[in-house]
C-alpha cells in the first residue's frame, strides 16, 4: 500500500519541480550527451586543445610564476583511496595534492573513507621562464597520460594572460608557525586535450550530469552556492519609513538609540553633517544620508563614548556605514539569532553571475539545438518553462540523426513524466519552480504523477482530498489520472467530498451519519447510482441524525445549500490595490469591498495566492504589525485607514507540541483555570 499525502514536497530550497519528478535528472543526462559546449566568453564552439598549445599557454604565465604541473585521478569521489597511493609511487611519484593539500605519499597512507576526495599527482614543480620549454613539455606529456587528457596547473599568482580556464578554486595557505599571514592565494588553471576554445583558450570540461547539479560544487554557481538568488540588505526595510526621525527608529534595524558604539558614531556623524536623532530621515541632506548608510571613506569623526562607569572619552575614527555594519554582523557572527536579526532586513534577488539559472558559466553554456528553428537553449531555458510548454517545446524538438540514437530513449522519458504533470492538472508549474512553495494539493499531485509513471500494478493506493484547491475545470484531468492508475491494476482509495469525484467512482463506502460521538457507523455502501438515502439500522438517540446518509441525499438532490436570495450590502467602504505585478500577475488592480463575504477564484495557477497571499497579505502585515515580509510587486494601496487588524488563517497545523488542544489554543483552558482556583 501507498499512502500519497498532501503536504510540501521538500524545504529544501534546492528541491524544485523538476527534481522532485526526476525529469531534471533526465534533462542532465540528455544535455551531457547531445548537447554542444560553447564557450561563454566569445560564444564559438569549443574545440579539442593539442599538447604544443597546451604548453603554449604555459609559456604565456609571466616570467618567474611558480607552477606545479598536476594530473587529476580522483574527482568527487569518497574512498580510502591508499591502493591509489601505493600505485602511484610505483609510478615514481612522490607527492599528491589531497583535497587542495600537497601531501608527502608515506607508508601505508590513506584518506578519510567517507569523505569526498579531489587527489591529483604532482608530476612536477617548475618556475616559468624561456629555458624551461623543454622540461615543461616534458611533465605536460606525462601529466597528461596520467591525467586522461585532462591536466591542472596551480600557480602562485592570478595569470596576466590568457591561459586555461580561469580559477576553478582559490585557496589561502596558512603557515603553521605563522597563520596569522597567509601565503599569496594559489590559482588552478585547467587543460585539457578534450575540449578548448580556440580564440579564447579556455579549457572545459567533458560535460557530465554533475556538470548540471547545482547540488554539486561541479556545477553549481559559486556565487550564490547554487540557489540562483542571493541576500542582500533591503533600504526599504532598513528605513521603511523616512517621516520617522532616528529617535523614533528611522533606522529599523538599529531600533531606538542607546549607549552603544554605533550610536556614539552616528551621532558624530550627524553633529558634522547638521542632524540629530530627532530629525527626521527624509529631512537629513543627501550628503549626509549618503555617510550615514555607506560611510565617510577615509573622513574622522570626534566619536564621544561613554563607559558604563561613566567615563567618556573622545576618539578620532572613521565610521563605515549602517550598511557595512550590518553586513559585518551578519559575515563575521557565529550566532544564529544575530544572523536571523539581519536577515531580516534583506531581500532576495536573483544573482548577478548565473541570473538565477543556479549553474556556473560553463555549464550554462552548453546548448541544445533545434535543428528546424536553429533556436539554441541552455537547461535553464528549458526549466524555465511551464511544464504545458516544456511538453510542447520537446514534442516538436528537432535534433540530427546522431543525436537521436543516443537521446531518443532519455527523450521518451521526459515526455511521459511532462504529460502525467498535466494529466494532473499541473500545466501552469515551471520545472523550476521551488518545491517548498508548493501548496499540499499541488504536492499531492505531483507525487500521484510519479506513481502513474512508475507504472506499478496490483498496489492499493491511499489519497487524501486530492481535489483540495483544485479548480473544477482541472477536476476531470485528476479523475481520469486516478483512473489511469486503477486501469493499471491498482486499487485507489480516495478519502474525498467533491461530489463528481463521488460520482466517477466504482464504489462508495459513506461514515457517519453525523461526526464526533453521532458517527462511526458504516450508512451505506456501494456504487454512487445505488446508495441509500438512510440506515433505519442506526440509531442515535433521536438527534436528528437517525441513519441519514447526508453523502446520498446531496448526491441525489434531497438536499442542497440555498443560495441567498439577496447580497449584504457591506459598509460601503473598500481596499484598493492598484499596479499588482508580481509573479504572473498583470498590473492587476484590486478592490475589495469590505463588510461582505468575499470570493476570490480562478483556476489552479491564476495568481490568486500571488494576489492575496504574496501581496495583500505583507502589505497589510508590514502596515499592522511591522512584519519583515516583503510583498509582491504593486504601485499604491488605498483604504487601509478603514480596517484596523489583518488575520491570516491558513491550513497549517495549530499545534505542534502533544500538550496543546483546542482549550490551550483558544483560550478557553485560562478561564477553566481561573474557575478552579476560586
Amino acid at each position: 500500500a501507498i499512502s500519497i499525502e498532501q503536504k510540501t514536497v521538500s524545504h529544501n530550497p534546492r528541491s524544485t519541480v523538476g527534481t522532485v519528478t526526476e525529469i531534471y535528472d533526465y534533462l542532465r543526462l540528455l544535455f551531457a550527451r547531445v548537447a554542444t559546449q560553447y564557450c561563454y566568453n566569445c560564444g564559438r564552439t569549443v574545440q579539442k586543445q593539442t599538447t604544443d598549445q597546451i604548453i603554449g599557454s604555459i609559456m604565456k604565465l609571466p616570467e618567474g610564476t611558480k607552477a606545479q604541473i598536476l594530473s587529476p585521478v580522483v574527482k568527487g569521489r569518497k574512498g580510502h583511496y591508499r591502493e591509489l597511493f601505493e600505485e602511484i609511487v610505483r609510478d615514481g611519484f612522490i607527492r599528491v595534492r589531497v583535497d587542495g593539500v600537497v601531501r608527502e605519499i608515506t607508508k601505508g597512507m590513506q584518506a578519510d573513507r567517507y569523505k569526498v576526495h579531489n587527489i591529483e599527482i604532482v608530476v612536477d614543480r617548475i618556475i616559468v621562464k624561456k629555458d624551461a620549454r623543454p622540461r615543461i613539455a616534458d611533465s605536460v606529456e606525462v601529466a597528461l597520460k596520467f591525467g586522461a587528457g585532462v591536466i591542472i596547473v596551480s600557480t602562485d599568482q592570478q595569470p596576466q594572460v590568457d591561459g586555461g580556464s580561469p580559477p576553478s578554486r582559490s585557496r589561502q595557505k596558512k603557515s603553521k608557525a605563522a597563520s596569522a599571514t597567509p601565503a599569496p592565494a594559489t590559482t588552478d588553471l585547467l587543460f585539457s586535450k578534450h575540449l578548448s576554445c580556440p580564440v579564447c583558450n579556455i579549457s572545459y570540461e567533458e560535460p557530465a550530469p554533475n556538470s548540471f547539479s547545482f547540488n554539486s560544487p561541479y556545477g553549481s554557481c559559486k556565487t550564490c552556492d547554487g540557489l540562483g538568488e542571493i541576500k542582500e540588505l533591503d533600504l526599504g526595510l532598513i528605513m521603511p519609513d523616512d517621516s520617522l526621525s532616528i529617535n523614533k527608529e528611522g533606522i529599523a534595524a538599529l531600533g531606538k538609540p542607546r549607549q552603544t558604539w554605533v550610536f556614539s558614531q552616528i551621532k558624530a556623524v550627524g553633529k558634522r553633517y547638521g542632524f540629530d536623532f530627532d530629525t527626521s530621515i527624509k529631512k537629513i541632506s543627501k550628503q549626509g544620508k549618503e555617510v550615514l548608510l555607506h560611510g565617510g571613506g577615509g573622513e574622522k569623526f570626534e566619536i564621544e563614548y561613554t563607559f558604563a562607569s561613566g567615563r567618556s572619552v573622545t576618539y578620532k575614527h572613521r565610521f563605515s556605514g549602517v550598511l557595512e555594519i550590518l553586513k559585518a554582523q551578519y559575515n563575521d557572527t557565529n550566532s544564529n539569532n544575530v544572523r536571523e536579526w539581519v536577515e531580516a532586513y534583506m531581500s532576495t534577488r536573483a544573482c548577478l553571475e548565473c541570473k538565477g539559472g543556479r549553474l556556473r558559466k560553463e555549464s550554462l553554456a552548453i546548448k541544445l539545438s533545434d535543428v528546424r528553428t536553429e533556436k539554441m537553449y541552455n537547461i535553464h531555458d528549458v526549466v524555465s518553462l511551464s511544464i504545458d510548454k516544456a511538453a510542447r517545446f520537446f514534442r516538436d524538438l528537432k535534433l540530427t540523426e546522431r543525436q537521436m540514437l543516443i537521446g531518443s530513449q532519455i527523450l521518451k522519458e521526459i515526455r511521459q513524466r511532462l504529460d502525467f504533470l498535466l494529466n494532473v492538472g499541473l500545466d501552469y508549474l515551471t520545472l523550476d519552480r521551488p518545491a517548498r512553495t508548493l501548496s499540499g494539493g499541488e504536492g499531492q499531485r505531483i507525487r500521484l504523477a510519479t506513481q502513474i509513471g512508475s507504472q506499478l500494478v496490483g498496489v492499493l493506493y491511499i489519497l487524501d482530498e486530492p481535489s483540495i484547491g483544485l479548480h473544477q475545470r482541472d477536476n476531470k484531468k485528476l479523475i481520469s489520472s486516478l483512473k489511469e492508475l486503477r486501469d493499471l491494476g491498482n486499487t485507489v482509495l480516495v478519502v474525498e467530498h467533491d461530489k463528481e469525484m463521488i460520482e466517477s467512482s466504482d464504489y462508495v463506502i459513506d461514515l457517519g451519519p453525523g461526526a464526533g460521538e453521532h458517527g462511526g457507523h458504516l450508512v451505506t455502501f456501494g456504487p454512487p447510482t445505488k446508495l441509500q438515502l438512510r440506515n433505519d439500522t442506526i440509531q442515535t438517540n433521536g438527534n436528528g441524525f437517525d441513519g441519514v446518509s447526508y453523502t446520498a441525499q446531496y448526491l441525489f438532490g434531497k438536499r442542497s445549500i440555498p443560495v441567498p436570495k439577496e447580497r449584504r450590502r457591506g459598509n460601503k467602504k473598500a481596499l484598493t490595490v492598484q499596479g499588482a505585478t508580481g509573479n504572473n500577475l498583470k498590473d492587476v488592480a484590486l478592490r475589495i469591498p469590505l463588510g461582505k463575504l468575499i470570493a476570490v477564484t480562478g483556476v489552479s495557477g491564476s495568481g490568486k495566492s500571488s494576489l492575496i497571499g504574496e501581496t495583500l497579505f505583507p502589505i497589510l502585515s508590514r502596515k499592522f504589525y511591522k512584519s519583515k515580509v516583503v510583498p509582491l510587486p504593486f504601485k499604491k494601496i488605498e483604504g487601509i485607514q478603514n480596517i484596523d487588524k489583518v488575520i491570516d488563517i491558513d491550513q497549517t497545523p495549530i499545534g505542534r507540541t502533544p500538550r496543546s488542544n483546542p482549550a490551550t489554543y483558544t483560550g478557553l483552558y485560562t478561564h477553566i483555570r481561573d474557575l478552579y482556583t476560586q
